[in-house]
């Protein structure tokens, strides 16, 4: 944890994050990034998968290492979460509202679906559900209302058995349009079902269980493809298949294929619970990369051109990669540490080299060279965080 840091000044910081154990490094500059100030650091921890900026008492956040999201915000007290806060999870979607005691949920508090919608809200202790509470299915209807202890229902309330119908039903949205049909258990879809978004388009069907998706189903693309076709004189809108597999809780796991908007394959393989998976990924048809991903980044593996060579291999995260958008054009080459650019590298836009220069944590930091799609150079120098260093306006991240 990073105790006693207090400056008036406006902070630019960046984090060297190696491995737990290993130094993070700050730094911290006025608002023209120049004096650089130095800093106290006591008796802080690096976590694996998470790292804190806050004064020993007061208002902190916490943020994700592996993608920089906000994962935490709210009172600390001694360096520990104390006094009301907000979780999120590492997309950055709200999962829990409320009081906190020494690092842990105490007090009143709500939790929050994926979607934004209140599962529960209540009273804990200990990070678990104790004391009074109330339980919400997705739309909104209280499916529990009683004691917990330790987490589990107690001297359960019977509700209305309207609020917990069973059997197959359509849900309609604030517009009219079905939102979901399918099978319901005691107020929860359990059994085969549809989802649909607001304009009425399919975006899932398969298997769920206690509410959420467990067992085989496919995905769909959103709003941003909506294709329609014409059949005996009327329009429809056409959903495009964008991954079939097997999920749990939610969230997929197992076997999965995830294709691009033309119905090519983009990835097999299996994907595991805590955001892990391992296969192969395609770019026009062709095998581009092979291995293992953590958190969406390339991580054990191996890459391949065109022709089927092995052109780099990573390892944990660490090495030199070739990076290609959906088109197969070149993104990137360069090194990677710990899933993120960091060393020398080239950065292209439609194949067109624009920077080459010195990487670390994933932005520009170090010596380096800015080019115009005309190849000509229209900058060089050093950067920092992302940005010529010297110069707020330009933001090259």
């Amino acid at each position: 944890m990073l105790d006693n840091i207090k400056t008036s000044f406006f902070i630019k910081k960046f984090f060297l994050y190696v491995d737990e154990g290993k130094k993070l490094k700050i730094i911290k500059y006025n608002k023209n990034l120049q004096n650089k100030i130095d800093i106290s650091l006591l008796n802080y921890k690096v976590f694996s998968k998470r790292y804190i900026i806050y004064e020993k008492s007061g208002f902190g956040r916490e943020y994700s290492s592996y993608n920089d999201n906000l994962i935490y915000e709210g009172e600390y007290l001694n360096g520990e979460r104390t006094g009301k806060g907000k979780e999120y999870n590492i997309y950055g979607n709200a999962i829990f509202e409320g009081e906190y005691l020494k690092g842990k949920r105490n007090g009143k508090g709500k939790e929050y679906s994926k979607e934004g919608n209140t599962i529960f809200e209540g009273e804990y202790l200990n990070d678990e559900r104790n004391g009074k509470g109330k339980e919400y299915d997705y739309e909104g209807k209280t499916i529990f209302e009683g004691e917990y202890l330790n987490g589990e229902r107690k001297n359960e309330k019977e509700l209305n058995n309207k609020n917990l119908f069973t059997g197959k039903v359509k849900v309609l949205g604030p517009n009219g349009k079905i939102i979901f049909k399918g099978e319901y258990l005691n107020g929860k879809r359990n059994g085969k079902g549809r989802e649909y978004n607001v304009h009425g388009k399919l975006i899932f069907k398969g298997e769920y269980l206690n509410g959420k998706r467990n067992g085989k189903g496919k995905e769909f693309f959103d709003d941003n493809l909506m294709v329609t076709q014409e059949y005996q004189g009327k329009e429809y809108i056409v959903s495009l298949l964008r991954f079939e597999g097997e999920f749990l809780n939610d969230m997929k796991n197992g076997e999965g294929k995830e294709y691009y908007d033309d119905g090519s394959v983009a990835f097999e393989g299996e994907y595991l619970y805590d955001d892990k998976r391992k296969g192969k990924l395609y770019i026009e048809k062709n095998l581009e990369y092979e291995g293992e991903y953590l958190f969406d980044r390339k991580w054990n593996g191996k890459g391949y051109d065109q022709e089927g060579n092995v052109i780099y291999e990573l390892n944990n995260g660490n090495g030199k990669v070739i990076e290609y958008n959906d088109d197969g054009e070149i993104l990137f080459e360069g090194e990677y540490l710990n899933g993120k650019k960091t060393g020398k590298g080239k950065e292209y836009v439609y194949g067109r080299l624009i920077f080459e220069g010195e990487f670390l944590n994933g932005k520009r930091n170090g010596k380096g060279k800015d080019y115009n799609f005309g190849g000509d150079l229209i900058f060089e120098g050093e950067y920092l965080n992302g940005k010529i260093k010297g110069d707020d306006c330009k933001d090259n991240d």
